[in-house]
């Protein structure tokens, strides 16, 4: 199975990617996606989590051919 995962606005940098492809066997948590595509890197604070572009909790599962987006908290202004 493979999903398309996207990092916007500061997680870009923090990751110092804009975008990964990732393989897995069997489902994964959002949670466990960040995990398997950043392993040495601290999720930032209140990161949000969409799967594809809705926003989701971080223990709904990932299915193949999903697209997993994260972003920084959005601040109004």
């Amino acid at each position: 199975m493979s999903i398309k995962v996207y990092y916007f606005a500061s997680l870009k940098e923090h990751v110092g990617s804009s975008e990964h492809e990732l393989d897995f066997i069997q489902s994964l948590t959002v949670t466990e996606v960040w995990l398997q595509a950043n392993a040495e890197l601290v999720l930032p604070r209140n990161t949000l989590a969409a799967i594809n572009m809705e926003y989701v909790d971080w223990d709904s599962l990932v299915s193949d051919g999903d697209v997993v987006a994260f972003f920084p908290p959005v601040t109004g202004g």
